[in-house]
């Protein structure tokens, strides 16, 4: 191989480990709404704190979005939401996917 191409191989190593962390942490906070979501579903409270408040909201903006990709296609199960479970799978496979196909 040429050191051009050892450049451009390690370049897209690096690419894809970068997306693979970004899909990592954005499953993360998925899940960290999820398990905020069962919380608050379950009656429980908290007082008033702004720095809480301002990450549940971040929480909200950041990860709605995709969840109502799902929410739309599969209904709820009386009170049980499968559609984060249904999103968590998708984007942990099919970011694998690409994230294989950058790394070549």
């Amino acid at each position: 191989m040429t050191h051009g191409a050892l450049l451009i191989a390690d370049a897209r190593g690096q690419v894809g480990d970068y997306l693979g962390t970004l899909l990592n942490i954005y499953v993360l906070l998925i899940f960290v709404h999820i398990l905020s979501s069962l919380f608050f579903s379950f009656g429980g409270r908290v007082p008033y704190n702004r720095v809480l408040n301002a990450v549940l909201e971040f929480l909200r903006q950041v990860c709605e979005p995709y969840l109502r990709i799902f929410r739309r296609f599969i209904p709820p199960l009386g009170p049980l939401d499968l559609s984060p479970l249904v999103a968590i799978l998708v984007l942990t496979i099919g970011g694998g996917i690409v994230v294989n196909l950058i790394r070549g």
